[in-house]
């Protein structure tokens, strides 16, 4: 079977690739990471930080957009997964192109954080519509249906909480995100440095990636497995992003911090309404309206606020509700969308 697969971020990617154990013959075709395949182009080429650097790219995005429906041509069925910005559009005009070729959208836009009326226009332009969030389904009228979360597949340790003497840190993977927040990350780490620091890369980044990026980190202990290095600390600093649910199932105790362009929070706080960054605040909060994590953001952001939540986040708390949030998510959902491409 071809699959024209539209899998643009590396949290996706990762996803995707623990669907890829459970398929059998599948030749993927699109736009995804060049580790599974060979693709049309490598998710590199696709990152954007910000609506200002999107508009910049627009033109740009809109040819790589009809690229993708000449090659749907070849395609039996059509994964889309996140990025509603590029994979919302594509929809339409694969549909419109195609009516009859199978489209599945898994890993939903937030259309619960922002934009709702998206959830009527998913459910117009695709046939299968998997919720990883329990209440996401409940923003769509027929199609939607929750299959569990890909990370209960992918994260194989789990920690009660004891006396590790390790602290992770993570400042991203944008450069954007690390000139920010790896300046102050640094400071943090001089002032525990009775502590092992262990800086986490992701592992697509090359060495010369690393350097430009990074500068000198000779003062860290390098990791390349998310999992297993938040597994082994007592504590995390983490830029938002999918690694904040990650530590919150594996039972790490950690604060968000993220500072954003200005435009991009003004936008994202005033016209979106957005209050919460956090995946395991905002799924507990429409859960049972409690939350899990401190988020830092903006100009909170110092030395002396990461600090002072190190020092006083309730560990004992922290794990009862990291517990409560595994819990409402149940299962993975690997195999169960395996099956759905194969069938």
């Amino acid at each position: 079977m071809k699959l024209l697969v539209s899998a643009l971020e590396p949290s996706s990617n990762l996803h995707l690739k623990e669907v890829l154990l459970y398929t059998q013959d599948i030749e993927l075709l699109g736009i995804f990471d060049k580790s599974l395949g060979n693709p049309l182009y490598d998710i590199s080429d696709m990152a954007i930080m910000g609506i200002v650097d999107a508009i910049k790219k627009l033109r740009w995005f809109l040819k790589v957009a009809e690229e993708m429906v000449s090659l749907a041509k070849d395609a039996d069925k059509v994964l889309l997964m996140d990025s509603s910005g590029f994979n919302l559009p594509l929809a339409k005009k694969l549909k419109t192109t195609y009516p009859n070729k199978e489209i599945i959208y898994y890993i939903l836009p937030q259309v619960w954080a922002s934009r709702p009326k998206r959830a009527k226009k998913i459910e117009r332009y695709c046939d299968r519509i998997l919720g990883i969030l329990p209440f996401e389904i409940n923003y769509y009228q027929t199609k939607a249906e929750y299959i569990g979360h890909p990370l209960l597949d992918e994260i194989e340790t789990n920690q009660e909480y004891s006396q590790q003497n390790a602290i992770s840190f993570m400042p991203g993977s944008r450069r954007g995100e690390i000139s920010k927040l790896l300046p102050i990350y640094r400071e943090v780490r001089e002032e525990l440095s009775h502590k092992e620091a262990i800086l986490i890369i992701p592992k697509s980044f090359s060495d010369k990636k690393i350097a430009e990026l990074y500068g000198d980190i000779s003062e860290f202990t390098i990791a390349r497995d998310t999992h297993l290095a938040l597994n082994k600390s007592e504590f995390a600093f983490i830029c938002s992003g999918t690694a904040t649910l990650e530590a919150a199932l594996i039972g790490t105790p950690f604060t968000l911090n993220y500072i954003a362009k200005k435009i991009d929070f003004f936008i994202g706080t005033k016209l979106l309404g957005i209050e919460q960054i956090g995946l395991a605040n905002i799924i507990l909060t429409k859960k049972d309206n409690t939350t899990l994590h401190k988020e830092i953001i903006q100009e909170d952001v110092t030395v002396e606020n990461l600090l002072k939540e190190y020092y006083e986040t309730n560990r004992a708390v922290f794990a009862k509700k990291a517990k409560e949030l595994k819990e409402y998510l149940r299962h993975g959902s690997s195999r169960s969308v395996a099956k759905i491409i194969d069938s």
